[in-house]
């Protein structure tokens, strides 16, 4: 076959999951206001509350992301990225422009138009990322959720680092990267990430496994280089170059895997067989596993079976493959959007604010605590998506427990945050980070195993609407009021508020918020554990099958 990389080889698919790390490692700029809000309200004499819906309308970018997901089911992989990246170069490269004064600061309307193309512009990358991904991976959903998830939450810590070391955590040039590197990143993604036929065989599926498990060592790794870096302080010129060297090589660590998977192609020279090509051509992308209620119906007449299955087709089970319309009218669905909206909500409150509540707690540079925020999120990301996964193989735990721990958790850092003992904020930020982290990463493959992967790109896209709807509630209004209702007002029209009261009374309400979402993600848990029961014993029956094969 020669050495050239062809997306349905080995190495081509891997290839292709390498670029989707990259997309995933810089499409967390929704995540970095924080990193240059202040410049904003600053140049434009916002109060608190225009600076938090300035945040909202970037947020609100996401609620266009119904258009990706039902873009997701009819254009092909690279034409959402493509799109996402022109939408994130304009947004982006016009907050830059007024940012760096090259232009005179818009009206506030139409900042929010251009605040609300970069959040948008995520949901294209993200849905492409994504849904290519876990159809490419679906028998390993978990971990392909943490990783992807995962170093989203890092790019965040990525940017806001390499930045601070080459740029003196400059705002306009923070923006400016913001503007070029997800463009570059996506363009190099189009020619390389494909949706192809997921593996068949359990020796695939393990190998798979393994695969990850390397993925996941190498993102650590970069995690932690992030956090030394971190905690270290400040840094001088030559080292903070050395370490953006190192960072750049840690990221192409993960391309190794195809680069060697391609030699070990070109040396064997029968990577896939005629008959393993045959099945990646044949085989059906979307078809689902044989479900209990299909395998029932193969004893049944054929007039009966037909009676059976148009019954089906009307009122899908939890478990088998929805429309959208008839994921709505399941009770699971809006439980799963309830207790989404609980975590994200409030977790996004806090990013959107971190700068203020920082300056309001006496810390002149904030950007540690928007670093960590981000790799403690990594961790809660990475980890979760292959915890969840082993306890389901093991033990048939439904994923949506770990949410239900998540919730409970981030209660308790917000708890901790309204008190404002000595170093609270530290400990709240990493608390916040982990439970934002697992939220996100156990509730995409959540939503995949209960509705479906063949409407999965919308179904997703309408679960993150709770990310403008929780920004729009627990930033804008909940938080944005509050401290309104407590600052003082600042020559130039401005506002400013210092001392643990500014929001104490916000993290009190989020505290509540999280706990009614545990109750709800425990409860889904109770409702979707017969699910959960039907996914191990399939991996369980085929493990050993596998085995029996092997001996």
């Amino acid at each position: 076959m020669g050495f050239g990389i062809s997306p349905t080889t080995p190495a081509g698919k891997w290839l292709g999951f390498v670029t989707a790390v990259w997309v995933q490692a810089i499409s967390g700029n929704n995540y970095t206001f924080s990193n240059y809000s202040d410049a904003l309200k600053s140049l434009m004499a916002l109060t608190q509350l225009q600076l938090n819906n300035l945040s909202v309308a970037k947020d609100v970018g996401k609620a266009f992301g119904l258009l990706a997901g039902l873009a997701s089911d009819r254009l092909p992989t690279p034409l959402l990225l493509l799109i996402g990246s022109l939408e994130g170069f304009i947004g982006y490269g016009v907050q830059w422009l007024v940012v760096s004064q090259k232009i005179k600061p818009l009206p506030y309307w139409q900042m929010c138009i251009f605040l609300c193309m970069g959040g948008n512009s995520t949901t294209w990358m993200n849905t492409a990322v994504l849904v290519t991904c876990i159809r490419n991976f679906r028998k390993n959903r978990g971990p392909v959720s943490g990783i992807l998830k995962g170093y989203v939450g890092l790019s965040t810590a990525i940017f806001t680092d390499v930045c601070t070391a080459l740029f003196s955590d400059d705002p306009s040039t923070f923006l400016l990267m913001l503007t070029i590197v997800p463009f570059a990143v996506c363009l190099t993604a189009i020619l390389f990430l494909r949706e192809i036929p997921t593996s068949a065989t359990a020796r695939e599926e393990k190998q798979e496994a393994r695969y990850f498990g390397i993925f996941n060592v190498v993102a650590v790794i970069i995690a932690v280089y992030l956090l030394i870096f971190d905690v270290t302080g400040a840094h001088n010129r030559f080292i903070s170059q050395v370490f953006a060297v190192i960072l750049l090589v840690l990221l192409a660590l993960p391309l190794s895997l195809p680069v060697y998977l391609a030699v070990q192609n070109f040396i064997r020279s029968d990577s896939i067989s005629n008959s393993d090509v045959e099945r990646l051509v044949t085989e059906p992308l979307l078809a689902p596993e044989p479900s209990a209620a299909e395998t029932e119906k193969k004893s049944k007449p054929a007039a009966e079976e037909e009676g059976a299955a148009a019954a089906e087709q009307r009122r899908p089970v939890i478990g088998e493959e929805h429309t959208i319309w008839e994921a709505f009218r399941t009770v699971d669905f809006w439980i799963l959007f309830v207790s989404f909206l609980c975590g994200v909500g409030t977790g996004l409150a806090v990013m959107n604010n971190m700068g203020q509540m920082g300056l309001a707690l006496g810390y002149v540079d904030v950007s540690i605590f928007v670093s960590l925020t981000s790799i403690w999120g990594f961790f809660g990301r990475i980890l979760s998506g292959s915890v969840s996964e082993h306890f389901i193989k093991k033990a048939g735990t439904p994923r949506p427990l770990w949410n239900a721990a998540s919730q409970i958790l981030m209660a308790v850092g917000y708890i901790l945050l309204a008190m404002a003992l000595p170093g609270s904020l530290y400990i709240g930020c990493i608390v916040v980070g982990i439970c934002y982290g697992v939220r996100l990463a156990v509730t995409v493959p959540t939503a995949s195993e209960l509705f479906g992967l063949k409407y999965y790109g919308l179904i997703y896209n309408i679960l993150i609407l709770n990310l403008p709807l929780g920004s729009f509630l627990f930033s804008g209004l909940l938080a944005g009021y509050l401290y309104d209702a407590q600052a003082t007002r600042t020559p130039g029209g401005g506002n400013t508020c210092v001392g643990a009261h500014c929001y104490r009374l916000v993290f009190v309400v989020m505290a509540v918020a999280c706990v009614i979402g545990f109750g709800l993600d425990v409860l889904l848990a109770i409702r979707t554990r017969s699910v959960y029961a039907k996914i191990h014993a399939s991996k369980k029956s085929k493990k050993s099958t596998a085995n029996r094969v092997g001996q």
